[in-house]
């Protein structure tokens, strides 16, 4: 009987292998979930709401966030995994299958008799020699940040295995060119850079990349010119309407005419920054030069003000968001003017062109052509929402993918070629380990090869077939071998541009491996927490 039984008879406890079993059946079961969406050719998942939502999706992140999970360890591993993604954009999937293989595997031994610590043991050291293997298998890249062929490969292997074939090859082009859009030397890549717009517009093949930004809101005046081209940015956050005071307070007037008077020093107060703003223009735009003018204004812009920079020609944006601002200085150039005090024309940005389009009630301004835009835009299109949600998930991996090669300066080959060569490498370090602890790297060696396996198994082909022509060729070559996932036949993963993050493949084995260890040594299931309700012992009365 469990010790916690003689403190609590009420105590809920699952003890000994069974605790052990309840684990392993629970990593097992959703290892099986996540199995087949795994690699380019996995199913996808259809989450239905509960007010009938739809999503359809094969990012493990997603459904783990999304799914309903009960099971207190699969609930554990789910957390686990969804840390992964949120430390470097990827990996939940591998993650899962590989500490649900890793406990599956050590459970061939415990059935034995084999002691939980022990196998352990050995995964601890399975571990550490194949974290110091990847260290050494991978590839060292450091012009990274300008090899867009290596870059737009690492996109593809990121984006392949979350959409279609088709879109996924636009994609790339478009997640690449936006990460080295926003690059910076020397500085940290900041992808908030990069806006991710949506319009329930045409199909998802219009999706496309704009070297510039993107407004939500158009023009709030009729005459104001729809597209202007060679354009001077003035970007402010200058109130342009009349304000009312920050205490309450009333103004008292005897006749029609001081009424009259205090309305002109009111609208005298807004019109000197319109004239000063007006000088500014006519100073940069010239017949000669034929440059125009636009505006675009973090605070508001009065009826009357708007009136008179529809007459120059000037397209003026208000309430621009405060993002927006941000982007524009670094695609324009300029600087965000608060004061139209001493403005010089080196204040002042500039677009090749700015238009705007309307999409039934919306408006979008288009501020393109800038010279050496900082920030950029990926504007997504599809006919429906389920479609757009899925792209900007798949874009936003893609994204922290290419981020995370050109910060790590390194790649690892892909396809299944890590895990292949890492389990190699751990059957030949086993020769060197005394003692039963060489049972758990075997067990851990096992476990590695679950990716290249579920690969071949996605892509409907022999699993041992496709897994015993890679070991032969590994063995033969002595390089980074794959699988092609489209014959089944081994291949080189640098020859076809498969490329995975290193930081993924590391916080991926660290994470599985130490959850897969902690999960062993649990001896003891038990509901915990104070028992709510009346009846839980004596009062303060007596016995």
């Amino acid at each position: 009987m469990s010790s916690v039984r003689t403190v609590n008879p009420d105590a809920e406890v699952v003890a000994k292998s069974q605790a052990l079993m309840v684990n392993v059946g629970a990593a097992k079961g959703l290892q099986g979930v996540l199995k087949t969406n795994l690699g380019p050719r996995g199913t996808l998942k259809m989450l239905v709401g509960g007010a009938g939502q739809i999503k359809l999706t094969k990012d493990g992140n997603t459904l783990l966030h999304e799914m309903q999970i009960q099971h207190p360890t699969a609930a554990l591993i789910a957390r686990t995994a969804t840390a992964q993604d949120d430390i470097t954009g990827d990996g939940t999937t591998s993650t899962v299958l590989f500490c649900g293989e890793l406990l599956k595997q050590a459970e061939r031994y415990l059935g034995e008799g084999l002691h939980p610590r022990v196998v352990s043991d050995g995964f601890d050291l399975a571990k550490a020699h194949v974290l110091e293997f990847l260290d050494g298998f991978k590839l060292k890249k450091p012009d990274v940040g300008t090899d867009r062929d290596l870059l737009v490969g690492v996109a593809r292997t990121s984006l392949c295995t979350k959409l279609a074939q088709e879109l996924a090859v636009q994609m790339v082009e478009i997640v690449a060119d936006a990460v080295m859009c926003i690059r910076r030397p020397e500085e940290p890549i900041d992808l908030h850079m990069v806006e991710v717009m949506h319009m329930i517009h045409q199909s998802a093949s219009d999706t496309r990349f704009v070297p510039g930004v993107v407004c939500d809101h158009g023009a709030r005046h009729p005459d104001m010119p729809a597209a202007l081209e060679n354009c001077v940015i003035m970007i402010l956050n200058v109130s342009l309407e009349y304000e009312q005071t920050t205490v309450q307070s009333g103004f008292y007037y005897s006749s029609a005419e001081e009424r009259e008077k205090m309305v002109a020093a009111e609208r005298t107060f807004t019109d000197d920054k319109i004239k000063q703003i007006l000088e500014i223009k006519n100073e940069v735009c010239t017949k000669e030069n034929g440059k125009s003018f636009v505006i675009v204004n973090q605070k508001g812009i009065d009826p009357a003000s708007l009136d008179v920079l529809a007459k120059e020609g000037i397209l003026a944006l208000r309430r621009a968001k405060r993002r927006n601002m941000e982007r524009l200085t670094l695609a324009c150039g300029g600087v965000a003017l608060n004061c139209l005090d001493g403005v010089t024309p080196d204040m002042l940005g500039y677009a090749g062109k700015v238009y705007e389009q309307v999409l039934g009630e919306d408006k979008f301004t288009y501020v393109e052509g800038c010279r050496n835009p900082n920030s950029c835009t990926i504007l997504i299109k599809g006919p429906n929402e389920h479609t757009i949600a899925q792209i900007k998930e798949a874009v936003r991996d893609g994204l922290r993918a290419v981020k995370n090669t050109i910060e790590d300066e390194s790649v690892v080959p892909g396809a299944g070629a890590f895990e292949l060569a890492a389990a190699a490498s751990l059957r030949e370090y086993k020769k060197s380990v005394t003692g039963r602890a060489k049972l758990g790297i075997e067990a851990y060696a096992d476990a590695l090869e679950i990716i290249p396996k579920t690969l071949a198994e996605n892509s409907g082909f022999d699993v041992q077939d496709a897994l015993l022509g890679m070991q032969e060729e590994h063995a033969r070559s002595k390089v980074a071998v794959g699988l092609d996932c489209d014959t089944g036949e081994p291949l080189l993963p640098e020859q076809a541009g498969i490329w995975d993050n290193y930081r993924v493949k590391r916080q991926s084995l660290h994470l599985a491996t130490v959850l897969a260890t902690q999960l062993l040594l649990v001896d003891e299931v038990m509901r915990a927490g104070r028992k709510m309700g009346g009846g839980g012992g004596p009062g303060p009365g007596g016995m």
